[in-house]
């Protein structure tokens, strides 16, 4: 996808309302109040050497960097959110609201903003080697 697509999917996902119960399709979760997309996913890296996970790391920090830049020029900078703590908060079993829940497991900090009264954010993660790169964007209608 190209940035514009990316800007395209994030407008559709932040305009529309937000379910009344949890849902989740191939790349879209969701529940009261929330909306998490994928807008890539990299493939797994089970057999890959280190100079794939390397150049695919590089891509995809490259993307986020560009579509952070795009969405600055409409919003603003951002605010950088760490979610180490809502891991360590996840891990303990303790609770963390949603959709900081489900992220947190995902990517270690978002870049956001508020617009509108809603809260969007985007982040870049790979939850270990072997494991693919999402390239993900949330929407919350309060501040997660």
């Amino acid at each position: 996808m190209t940035i514009d697509e990316h800007l395209t999917v994030i407008d559709r996902i932040r305009l529309r309302e937000f379910p009344a119960a949890p849902g989740r399709s191939a790349t879209v979760e969701s529940g009261p109040g929330f909306r998490i997309a994928g807008l890539r996913v990299s493939g797994e890296f089970w057999d890959a050497d280190v100079t794939e996970v390397t150049e695919t790391e590089e891509e995809f920090t490259a993307e986020l960097t560009a579509l952070v830049q795009a969405l600055s020029l409409r919003w603003g900078p951002p605010e950088t959110v760490d979610l180490t703590a809502c891991l360590e908060r996840t891990a303990q079993g303790l609770p963390v609201r949603p959709p900081l829940d489900t992220l947190c497991g995902y990517v270690p900090r978002m870049h956001t903003w508020r617009v509108q009264g809603r809260w969007i954010g985007v982040g870049l993660g790979q939850g270990a080697r072997e494991l693919p790169f999402h390239l993900l964007v949330a929407v919350a209608e309060a501040v997660p």
